[in-house]
């Protein structure tokens, strides 16, 4: 299957771009097209599917700058839904749309709250892009970490030597690369939003400092103070054979694929 791929320059697009090389079409950059220019590059790519990673994703930007974050991130995914006409639509949404949630998690996709301009954003696109296309799918990705990437990357913080971690929040972290390799899968399942990524019962603190033991590093992991819970029931994708490590054990399966383990026998 042919799949038109947007953001293939960037983190979560690069990734996809490398592991299925044979079978991804690059988009051209999104920035400043109209309507009709992703409509041209739809047609022309002759893809049975659009994976649209392509995004503003950070939420400071986001929020300073409202109407780029629209354009970006509630337009471009509508003009692509537009233009779908039967291939298989997957956009990634964030786990920010719960950032305002009234509950304590983990959340089911029905839990959502936002409580910033990003959220807001990607929460209204999921609702207009399955309100054009009900087959497409709305991937709610949590944060994403590989070691190639430094740029708000929880793993390479740890490595880096940033500690810091709040005992009170609980949230999912989800190695790139298992996100890459379930691709296939997403695009089978049916029309909606789906939590995706790692689940965990754990604190960030217990986990940093697991896998700072796991490492084999020297270092003492500090208290933060309480954050918003960011953890999520995946049960709904998984029952469609979408998973994923649990949280600590992704975090030791990077480790491990890239040797960064330090003997500590």
């Amino acid at each position: 299957m042919k799949i038109l791929l947007t953001g293939a320059n960037g983190f979560v697009g690069n990734r996809i771009k490398n592991t299925y090389e044979k079978d991804v079409i690059a988009s051209p950059s999104l920035r400043n097209v109209s309507e009709d220019d992703v409509k041209r590059i739809v047609e022309e790519s002759g893809a049975e599917a659009i994976v649209h990673t392509a995004a503003i994703s950070d939420i400071g930007v986001c929020q300073n700058n409202p109407q780029q974050s629209y354009i970006a991130n509630v337009m471009l995914p509508v003009y692509l839904a537009k233009a779908a006409k039967g291939r298989k639509l997957v956009c990634f949404s964030s786990d920010q749309v719960y950032s305002g949630s009234q509950s304590d998690g983990p959340y089911s996709e029905d839990d959502v709250g936002t409580a910033n301009i990003y959220a807001e954003h990607k929460l209204e696109m999921e609702k207009r892009v399955l309100d054009i296309d009900p087959n497409a799918v709305m991937l709610r990705a949590e944060w994403m970490y590989d070691v190639v990437s430094t740029r708000g990357n929880y793993i390479k913080s740890v490595l880096d030597g940033y500690l810091t971690f709040s005992s009170q929040q609980y949230r999912g972290v989800t190695y790139l690369r298992e996100v890459a390799e379930n691709i296939p899968k997403v695009i089978a399942l049916p029309g909606g939003a789906y939590n995706f990524g790692s689940e965990t019962d754990a604190s960030m603190f217990e986990i940093t400092r697991d896998l700072l033991a796991y490492l084999g590093r020297q270092g003492v992991v500090k208290d933060a103070p309480p954050r918003h819970n960011l953890w999520m029931n995946c049960g709904k994708a998984a029952r469609y054979g979408v998973t994923f490590s649990n949280v600590l054990d992704g975090l030791k399966r990077c480790v491990d694929d890239y040797r960064l383990r330090r003997c500590t026998d």
